[in-house]
């Protein structure tokens, strides 16, 4: 880079460290990237359409922390429903679905507030025939998200999404058909499912998402065989921002082997291919795009003790990559990922747990500015050290990171106050604590704020309220503050408020 450029940009930082100067710093440090990014591009004999810079820009203005976001909110009402669905028993016809409307207030690190509020409404209905042999289950959602004026990322302050189909499949349980075409009992549970739904391999860390796909699962007293092929779903997004692709198209094969003999622990191991077929939309040239990766994974979830639950997993990804301005000759990728969690449940009516948890997943010092995509990723040499899935763990609310070039430290706990008050004793109160250290302090994490090479991430501290108000309604407010560390040239705190509500009919 011109050495004048590279003076101009580290004044520019400096400036924007001083907390009265914060606004006029970032307008000035962003003015002369600009400036030096021109001259650049000037001096490089590379010809790039109006059209495809016009979509890499579009693509940056959803940063990965605010779809993270979102799958938070979205798997918490997940479980609640999968919950409540496990009660409705199997009635031959069934339907229902929930509208739910929430808010968030958030500072996202270029902004320092944005509202947004979101409204699902989601329908749902099941048949069960002979007994549960066959079953199918389909799942709308219509949503629709509300900024206020100017917080939008592509300014489209008011975006219906939808109507989509969430979940769609048809599952037969060959068990429950046995008797009627061999007679007798089978000493094997086989079922198999065809079409949309969630799939998940191991605790989730490699592969938690929904697929179509076709799943066939086999358990006998002591074993359970899981054998899955799938693709993604079309209008989901991808861990690779940078893409130009319309439509996400991700293959996968996998296997997985659980061992149910032993009293507290199921012991588990699987493998898993994932190949890229997405389309880009706009030529780049000197840039060619592919993820091909494989997943080996095992691990283990149970009881230490009574009270005393863990779950554990360690996952070695391989495959290959492409540079950043790269096409020639493609990466070797070379990653891992590690999980470890204990959760203690106290005895008592207050229902009280505590937790500590330990989350890595490795990084690559040549990624200066993502650690999935491939342009602004991997660059001197020809080895990905990047841990990068299609899985989903919790790490918090406000700075809501992938695991990758990451490690997180978490403890909580969680209790219900007045378990003997009739309106009070459905109301649950909790706290989450996460501290975030890089693997490599050159390397880049998912939010792309993270400017300095520092390991040093910094710590969160989220606070939640659940209520189920009656047995058809539930209210939630949450609160994440998050305190930068030396790897923010901002330090700036910064919130997540979450306030909404959800009524099942």
């Amino acid at each position: 880079m011109n050495p004048r450029c590279v003076g101009l940009i580290s004044w520019a930082n400096r400036v924007s460290m001083r907390p009265f100067e914060r606004e006029s710093g970032v307008v000035a440090r962003r003015f002369l990237q600009l400036r030096c990014l021109g001259v650049l591009v000037m001096a490089t004999p590379v010809v790039i359409s109006s059209s495809s810079l016009a979509q890499g820009v579009d693509r940056q203005h959803e940063p990965d922390s605010f779809i993270r976001q979102q799958r938070a909110v979205d798997e918490r009402i997940r479980s609640r429903f999968d919950e409540q669905m496990d009660q409705v028993g199997r009635a031959t016809f069934d339907w229902g679905g929930w509208y739910s409307f929430h808010v968030f207030v958030f500072d996202d690190g270029v902004e320092s507030s944005r509202t947004l509020r979101r409204h699902d409404l989601r329908l749902w209905g099941r048949w069960v025939l002979d007994g549960g042999t066959h079953e199918f289950y389909v799942r709308g959602r219509t949503s629709l998200l509300d900024f206020n004026a100017g917080d939008s990322f592509d300014r489209n302050e008011d975006d219906v999404e939808g109507p989509n189909l969430e979940r769609g499949f048809y599952r037969l349980n060959l068990t429950k058909a046995w008797p009627a075409l061999r007679g007798g009992d089978s000493s094997y549970d086989v079922v198999a499912t065809f079409g949309r739904d969630l799939v998940q391999f191991g605790t989730g860390i490699a592969l938690a998402t929904p697929l179509d796909h076709v799943a066939l699962r086999v358990r006998t007293n002591a074993w359970e065989f899981m054998g899955l092929a799938g693709k993604t779903v079309g209008s989901s997004r991808d861990f690779d921002l940078s893409r130009t692709a319309k439509r996400l198209r991700r293959n996968f094969l996998g296997a997985q082997v659980t061992y149910r003999g032993f009293e507290r622990h199921e012991p588990f191991a699987y493998a898993l291919w994932q190949r890229d077929h997405n389309r880009e939309a706009f030529y780049q040239p000197f840039q060619k795009y592919n993820y091909d990766s494989f997943y080996l994974g095992m691990g283990s979830t149970g009881e230490l003790t009574e009270r005393l639950r863990y779950a554990a997993e360690f996952v070695y990804e391989s495959g290959h990559s492409f540079n950043n301005r790269r096409f020639l000759r493609n990466n070797d990728i070379e990653a891992w990922a590690v999980k470890a969690d204990l959760e203690y449940l106290f005895p008592g009516a207050r229902r009280a747990r505590t937790s500590v948890g330990y989350l890595f997943g490795s990084g690559d010092s040549d990624r200066r500015n993502s650690p999935t995509n491939t342009v602004g990723g991997n660059r001197r040499d020809f080895e990905d050290d990047s841990f990068v899935s299609l899985g989903y763990h919790d790490t918090g609310l406000a700075l809501a990171p992938r695991y990758s070039n990451l490690h997180t430290w978490r403890t909580g706990a969680s209790f219900y106050p007045w378990p003997d008050d009739e309106r009070f004793r459905r109301l649950e109160v909790g706290t989450d604590w996460y501290l975030f250290y890089k693997h490599h302090a050159g390397g880049a994490i998912s939010d792309a704020t993270a400017d300095v090479a520092s390991g040093y991430v910094g710590w969160e501290m989220d606070y939640f309220v659940n209520w189920r108000v009656a047995s058809d309604f539930a209210w939630t407010a949450r609160l994440g503050v998050f305190f930068p560390g030396r790897a923010f040239s901002d330090r700036t705190t910064r919130t997540f408020l979450l306030v909404g509500g959800t009524w099942s009919f």
